[in-house]
Parts: C-alpha cells; sequence; structure tokens
C-alpha cells in the first residue's frame, strides 16, 4: 500500500518538475526575445537617424490624439512613401509635412483643384473641424497603411534619445534575476536530496 502511495508521489512528482522545466524554457525564451526585440529597436533607430523603415515600410511616432480612437496617442504606424502623391481621394489618411515642417497623420476630407495645383482638405478623425490650410501633394510623404502598434511610439521615442541604450538594461536584468532564481531552486534540490539520503539512512 505505502509502495503504491509512494510512486503516485513519484508521479506526481515528475510531471510536475516536467510541467517546471517547460515554464523555464517558456521564459527563457520569452525574456530572449525581449532582449532582442529591444535591441532591434534601438538599432534600427540609431541607423536610420528616426523611424525604422522595413520592407519599404516607414514606421511613424504619432504623438498626438487627433486621430484617436483609430490610432491612438504613443502608436507606432506603418506609412508606405513614394508613388503618385496626386492619387489620394476623400477618406484616405496622409502623411504630410506642415509649414513648420512637423509631419502629420490626417484624413482626406477634400480634394482641391487649383490650376496646376492638386491640393487636399485634411481634417483629424478626433478634431471637429478640418485643418486651417491646404495640403499640397508635394508636401505629401506617404499614405497610412492601416496597421497600428499602440503604445510602442514612446519606447521608440525613448530608443532614439540619448538614454535609449538603457531599454537593453531591462531584459537584461531581468534575465540576470531569473538565472539567479533558477541557480537558488537547484541549489534547494540539491539540499533537499542531500537531507532525504541523510534521514533515510
Amino acid at each position: 500500500m505505502e509502495s503504491r502511495v509512494n510512486k503516485e508521489k513519484k508521479e506526481k512528482l515528475k510531471k510536475k518538475s516536467k510541467v517546471l522545466k517547460w515554464l523555464n524554457h517558456i521564459a527563457t525564451v520569452v525574456l530572449f526575445g525581449l532582449l532582442i526585440g529591444m535591441l532591434g529597436i534601438v538599432i534600427i533607430s540609431k541607423a536610420s537617424g528616426g523611424e525604422p523603415e522595413v520592407f519599404g515600410y516607414q514606421f511613424k511616432t504619432v504623438l498626438s490624439g487627433s486621430m484617436e480612437p483609430g490610432i491612438q496617442t504613443g502608436s507606432v504606424i506603418a506609412v508606405k512613401p513614394g508613388g503618385d502623391m496626386t492619387r489620394f481621394e476623400e477618406g484616405d489618411v496622409i502623411t504630410f509635412m506642415d509649414d513648420q515642417r512637423r509631419l502629420i497623420t490626417h484624413r482626406v476630407v477634400e480634394v482641391v483643384q487649383s490650376g496646376d495645383n492638386h491640393m487636399y482638405r485634411t481634417k483629424g478623425d478626433n478634431n471637429e473641424e478640418a485643418d486651417s490650410d491646404l495640403v499640397l501633394s508635394g508636401n505629401v510623404v506617404a499614405e497610412y497603411s492601416g496597421f497600428t502598434i499602440p503604445y510602442l511610439g514612446y519606447f521608440i521615442n525613448f530608443a532614439q534619445s540619448q538614454n535609449g541604450a538603457f531599454l537593453m538594461l531591462i531584459p537584461g536584468l531581468l534575465l540576470l534575476a531569473y538565472a539567479g532564481f533558477t541557480f537558488w531552486r537547484v541549489l534547494s534540490q540539491v539540499d533537499f536530496k542531500k537531507e532525504k539520503e541523510v534521514a533515510e539512512e
């Protein structure tokens, strides 16, 4: 009867240890992925001198809430530069440069043709009124692709700053803490086995 109970306990312990091993592996992969991801953000941001560019798409950080709720403040959006900048129609979302050389992403609410000039009246979805100035097609930088990652812009802005390298400290410290915890668990198991062997003698 005792041997059967002991067998069941041992089987439960084996299953528990297998689950813990899998959890350890998953945690390691997630932490390394986080470290590599943050390293990639820092390197791409520094190399491009601004927002990263991947497969012909530029990633821009949204710093205002004028396009909420569709595009949240602090989001990163993917825009497609190039092409015929007179092709846009009412309802398209474009990224353009204003008179103060700021990049703005707003929706086209009207297409205005004045002689050879092709212009757009734009408006933020969250704004009550349209923008005061018309946008020349030559000032359009890109078209919004519809792809958005909320809150990532805060990290990219920090990565572009002088303190951006500190981003890599976060996953690094997590990895150190995890390694310390794993080491402590191994030592605890070794001590437990020794105590058990002494008790059995």
